[in-house]
């Protein structure tokens, strides 16, 4: 079937987060197609399963349920007549599918069924997706924990050095919440229902039909599909659309904090870290950008405003709103989009990253000894006081500054200290305080993959 319509394809042009991913092909408008086909046929199938149809039916309506039979820019343009593009796809199924089983395409069901029965298609094939990078993610991230157990790094709090921690707390971190993201994935996904009530939710088309059991062709219909049985129809009670909004806007928030973390770590005046394949500048021939973090990052400020408009669309009124469930179709699939480009993104940063173990070194004597500044006060109060340990040091630390002096170096020479035969080299050495992280690392890694 050809059209005269102007190509208008969408290959993500300005959307280098997910443009030519994987997962947008996933959720372009062919994958779209073949789900509402798929959802179709899934009907008649599950009718004939049930004897409300014959066989023949079924074998012809998921012979013609073929996406390259259908001219996809003539549904596009039929559909801002009809509001959805299920009534002009049931028109050209039910042709191609003939005469005889014609009748047999779509019969009892309404659009929405179809609809979100695809819009779940698309989620759980999309999903599948997302979850295989999280995977590679979590692997990549195990590995450079592991690795870096015990690499000292400085610890920052509200942008300053704090104390020490390691490389490998850090990663482990981030693996955790690409677990958790994992967790809360797969849940979803496997929870994802078709969806079938008919015109009001009632399914009474389909007792008109001949439908004795309308629980048993609810299940059956989910079967044939792939996806799980609900308890009622849907059409109004979006629970199953703000479950993915959920896990999808905190997934990429999730890495959204590993793209923060490297875009900081790797600033040229830091450069603690380094992806692995850094992109160009189109003015200056020295810069290598870290674009999958600043991708990673745009990702996360965008997701929650997406996620917005599905859980605003959860009051919605009587028994199909006007409205809310037409404003779910375009955020929740440029929502999928994202976290799903991001997820693969997320995947070849952590793989190819970089650590420099020796910037991480040089940077803990920026602050001329002061990053341990709390292991000393601790040790000190004991011998002097706690408010006296607190004024010499902050005292020294006015001296370290101004002087350009190491705070180690001014403890020896204080005569208060010199006094107490205290292992000053051994106090001051930050890589002697980080406390727990190389055990909380260590315990981190012992969460296993659902």
């Amino acid at each position: 079937m050809t059209s005269a319509y102007p190509p208008c394809a969408d290959t993500g042009l300005l959307a280098p987060d997910w443009g030519l991913s994987l997962a947008a092909s996933e959720t372009g408008d062919l994958a779209y197609l073949q789900a509402l086909l798929d959802a179709e046929a899934g009907l008649t199938r599950a009718q004939a399963t049930l004897g409300l149809a014959p066989a023949e039916a079924a074998t012809a309506v998921t012979r013609a349920a073929v996406r390259d039979r259908f001219g996809i820019r003539s549904l596009a343009a039929r559909a801002r007549v009809g509001g959805n593009p299920v009534v002009p796809l049931v028109a050209d199924l039910t042709r191609e599918v003939g005469e005889e089983y014609g009748p047999y395409v779509h019969r009892g069901a309404t659009s929405q069924d179809i609809m979100d029965t695809a819009t779940m298609l698309v989620a759980v094939r999309t999903l599948g997706v997302v979850l295989a990078d999280l995977g590679r993610t979590e692997r990549a991230l195990a590995a450079l924990a592991a690795a870096h157990r015990d690499t000292v790094m400085p610890g920052r709090t509200l942008t300053q050095h704090a104390v020490p921690t390691t490389f490998g707390l850090k990663a482990a971190g981030w693996r955790s919440l690409v677990l958790d993201a994992t967790d809360r994935v797969t849940r979803v996904r496997d929870a994802l229902p078709a969806q079938l009530g008919g015109a009001a939710g009632t399914l009474a088309a389909f007792q008109a039909y001949g439908t004795p059991d309308a629980a048993a062709l609810v299940r059956e219909f989910a079967r044939e599909v792939g996806l799980a049985a609900p308890e009622l129809p849907w059409h109004t009670l979006r629970t199953p659309i703000a479950d993915l909004a959920g896990c999808l806007a905190f997934t990429a928030g999730a890495l959204g904090k590993l793209g923060a973390d490297v875009l900081t770590l790797s600033r040229t005046e830091i450069g603690e870290v380094g992806e692995g394949s850094g992109g160009g500048s189109s003015a200056m021939p020295h810069k290598a950008n870290p674009v999958r973090s600043t991708l990673l990052a745009a990702a996360a400020r965008r997701a929650p405003q997406l996620a917005a408009t599905l859980y605003g669309s959860l009051a919605a009124e009587d028994e199909r709103p006007a409205g809310a469930w037409h404003a779910e179709w375009a955020p929740l699939r440029d929502l999928l989009r994202l976290v799903g480009g991001t997820a693969e993104h997320a995947a070849e940063l952590a793989e190819g990253l970089r650590v420099h173990p020796a910037a991480m070194r040089r940077n803990l004597g920026i602050t001329r000894g002061l990053i341990v500044s709390e292991r000393l006060s601790a040790e000190l109060a004991p011998h002097l006081g706690r408010a006296r340990a607190k004024e010499l040091l902050t005292e020294l630390a006015r001296r370290a500054h101004r002087e350009d002096r190491c705070l180690g170096e001014l403890l020896a020479e204080h005569s208060e200290v010199k006094e107490l035969g205290l292992d000053l080299a051994e106090l001051t050495d930050p890589a002697r305080y980080t406390g727990f992280a190389g055990v909380l690392a260590d315990r981190a890694l012992e969460r296993r993959r659902p």
